[in-house]
């Protein structure tokens, strides 16, 4: 086989690898994604126990229960027509809090309540830190009061 011919040879082949390595990535990546669901949503095609999912929602007014230990949270996650109960056990974040927005990333158990093992929780774009909510929302900069 002429030198020309093999490089083209070896040539195709790293091309095949390569795009042999790109689909099983991306194979591996799809079946390994939590999917985002609401309430509505699992509502409509409820998913099977133990399989890791994101559940997104509000947290309902009035449905937050601590547990006696200390770091159980029982509460509900809705979104308008269906409301879907949560269990997490562990330190929620500072914003957490009853009607307001909540991503929990678990899987559901066999009693059907959702297990979350991690909590983000969402604000708005009107959000604003607790100190200066205090401070009546004040946000004036050094710079502001130099040019005054």
């Amino acid at each position: 086989m002429k030198a020309k011919h093999q490089r083209l040879t070896l040539a195709l082949l790293a091309l095949a690898a390569l795009i042999g390595a790109g689909l099983l990535a991306a194979s591996a990546l799809r079946s390994q994604a939590a999917y985002f669901y609401s309430p509505a949503d699992l509502q409509r095609t409820p998913v099977e126990a133990g399989k890791h999912i994101r559940l997104g929602g509000m947290v309902a007014d009035k449905s937050i229960v601590r547990a006696a230990d200390g770091v159980t949270i029982d509460f509900v996650v809705t979104d308008g027509p269906a409301a879907t109960r949560v269990r997490f056990r562990g330190i929620p974040p500072d914003l957490f809090k009853e009607n307001s927005g909540v991503v929990a990333e678990g899987a559901f158990g066999p009693d059907g309540v959702f297990v979350a093992d991690t909590i983000l929780a969402k604000h708005d774009e009107r959000y604003m830190p607790p100190q200066l909510e205090q401070k009546g929302g004040e946000t004036k900069h050094k710079t502001e009061s130099l040019r005054k």
